[in-house]
């Protein structure tokens, strides 16, 4: 899974970034915190230029997370055509 290191860097260090930086947006890389921002687009600016297009994980610090929902709208009657003779 991409970012599954990352995630999991994020994750088992989620109570330290909290207490420092909750709020803040974090740059991860592997098992390194690199930095913390208090923009996303600094954080996103930050790993490109250290990282050029290798992946890396820029993430909001919260306390609690945002439940996400996402619906593809695809409606699986109108994705198939009938053929009309």
């Amino acid at each position: 899974m991409a970012l599954e290191k990352e995630l999991t860097t994020y994750n088992s260090k989620l109570h330290e970034l909290k207490a420092e930086h909750e709020g803040k947006f974090v740059l991860i890389k592997g098992e390194e915190i690199v930095d913390t921002f208090s923009s996303y687009d600094d954080a996103i600016k930050a790993g490109y230029v250290k990282f050029k297009l290798e992946p890396f994980l820029v993430k909001q610090v919260r306390a609690l997370e945002n439940a996400q929902f996402v619906s593809r709208l695809v409606d699986p009657c109108t994705s198939r055509r009938a053929l009309v003779v």
